[in-house]
């Protein structure tokens, strides 16, 4: 006879009803229910709403408040909400911060414009739209999708009103190498999130996010060439006329104050200089400096003996450090050397890292989930559940990540809650760093799937490029199952030889 499994470690709350391992089953299936409801249905914040379902989760488990929330006396007592918020934010806030400010810098510059006009200069009309693709692709690393799409779309714009074609042949390969670099690659933070909960170095997410990424994105591309010739829509004359009165303001108050939006001084060498263009090799060795450090340091840890080299690499190549580098290099390179003054490069930080404060929360409010999930007990009883379901940890991971998606939108929400759940699971079988980047790239493969009406990119999408709702189901809807499908098929064959 088998032995009796053990006992769960929490007994009250929801378990003194339906003990054991059904208990805590029902406990998680609950706790999703609760956070999908909040979030779609009671259109609750989602940082709330985690945060609500964590606390009720860890009661219906047993847990007791200390255990939850510690003491409001000094103790020695640590909170599960306290360890889970620590714990992830303690690993992402900086890199998200620095890249938020890297992406910020690049921004203002006009590294999209520069990088942009040069690609679609080199590739002629006739290939503008793959102009159009490896910009996203490229300016998406170190800038948010939201970003990207308010930076780039008068180039969109531009670019489709010359041809004449439909505005889809331009905008759907831009938005695929946006939406791939910000689901695939760091430092946005879905990757960065999942790296930190399963502890995985960030240049084997960076390596694994370029296999799984690139074939999916240049699969979206096709797409985007397909549907971008069978679905005119026509350039939005609104959005037309208020990005070229923007751009004449711009340069109506650069003429006056000599520089940048009126935050360069001017006063350089006496005088108000029009500021130089950017260069694109400029541009391209500030994207590429913190990427290429922290793959150095991931491999130099493989193919070197302990030295003083490799130690100087590793320091190098940690991301703290490697987007603290690509960060001093982008206010020399586009700021200070172009004239900006040191006023002019506080402003453009400061004003950069006001919208993060709600993606660290969500994100830390993820870590709490995900802590509540492993210390009730919860995060076992999945974990058992879904090994005796007998599929491959990498696609319960991308199915999970998938339902989360389309239930409730947020693609961040998606990968921090499938990473708190299947954590366990991972951990239980001892994978290695590689296999773990790609069971990562699995779950930001999910969190892309189908993007619809819940989602606030689809409607940025629409409302940006002027497409109806019905095209947008039918060009950026699929656009995304494409990425997100081919991406998780990409992981999946990869984990077969990793």
């Amino acid at each position: 006879m088998a032995p009796a499994p053990p006992p769960p470690p929490h007994s009250g709350g929801l378990l003194a009803l339906i003990p054991g391992t059904p208990g805590l089953l029902t406990v998680a299936a609950l706790g999703i229910a609760l956070l999908l409801v909040l979030i779609i249905k009671v259109r609750l914040q989602p940082f709330v709403a985690l945060l609500v379902v964590s606390l009720a989760v860890g009661l219906a488990a047993g847990l007791s408040v200390t255990e939850l929330l510690g003491t409001v006396q000094k103790s020695d007592a640590v909170s599960l909400v306290e360890t889970g918020m620590g714990g992830i934010l303690g690993h992402i806030a900086l890199i998200i911060g620095l890249g938020t400010l890297l992406g910020a810098i690049l921004e203002v510059s006009g590294g999209a414009e520069v990088l942009s006009s040069r690609l679609l200069r080199r590739f002629g009309e006739r290939r503008a739209p793959l102009a159009m693709g490896l910009t996203g692709l490229l300016f998406g690393i170190p800038v948010f999708f939201d970003v990207g799409i308010f930076v780039l779309a008068p180039l969109v714009y531009a670019a489709a009103r010359r041809s004449g074609a439909s505005i889809l042949l331009y905008c759907m390969p831009l938005l695929a190498g946006l939406s791939m670099t910000h689901a695939f690659l760091p430092p946005h933070p879905g990757p960065v999130a999942a790296a930190g909960l399963f502890k995985v170095d960030l240049g084997w997410v960076i390596l694994m996010g370029a296999v799984c990424g690139l074939p999916a994105v240049l699969a979206a591309w096709g797409y985007a060439a397909w549907i971008g010739r069978r679905l005119f829509v026509p350039v939005p004359q609104d959005m037309l006329a208020a990005a070229e009165e923007a751009r004449a303001a711009v340069a109506a108050q650069r003429d006056a104050d000599g520089g940048l939006d009126g935050a360069v001084d001017g006063a350089v060498n006496g005088g108000a200089p029009r500021e130089e263009p950017v260069s694109l090799t400029t541009v391209l060795t500030v994207i590429g400096t913190p990427l290429l450090l922290i793959l150095l340091a991931t491999f130099s840890s493989i193919a070197l003996a302990p030295s003083a080299g490799r130690s100087v690499i590793e320091f190098a190549g940690h991301p703290f450090v490697a987007l603290t580098i690509a960060l001093l290099l982008a206010y020399y390179l586009l700021g200070v050397r172009r004239g900006w003054s040191r006023t002019s490069l506080e402003a453009v930080s400061t004003a950069s890292l006001k919208p993060v404060g709600n993606i660290l929360l969500v994100v830390g409010a993820g870590g709490v989930f995900g802590a509540v999930l492993k210390g009730s007990g919860v995060a076992t009883a999945l974990s058992g559940a879904f090994q005796g379901l007998g599929l491959p940890v990498i696609v319960l991971a991308y199915l999970l990540a998938l339902v989360l998606r389309v239930a409730q939108g947020s693609a961040t929400v998606a990968i921090v809650t499938t990473a708190g759940i299947v954590l366990p699971l991972v951990e239980s079988q001892h994978l290695s760093q590689p296999h773990l980047a790609l069971v990562i790239m699995a779950i930001s493969a999910g969190s892309v799937f189908a993007s619809h009406v819940n989602d606030g990119g689809f409607w940025m999408v629409a409302k940006y490029f002027g497409i109806s709702e019905r095209d947008t189901l039918a060009s950026w809807t699929v656009l995304e199952s494409v990425l997100s499908l081919v991406g998780f098929v990409v992981a999946a064959l990869v984990s077969l030889v990793v």
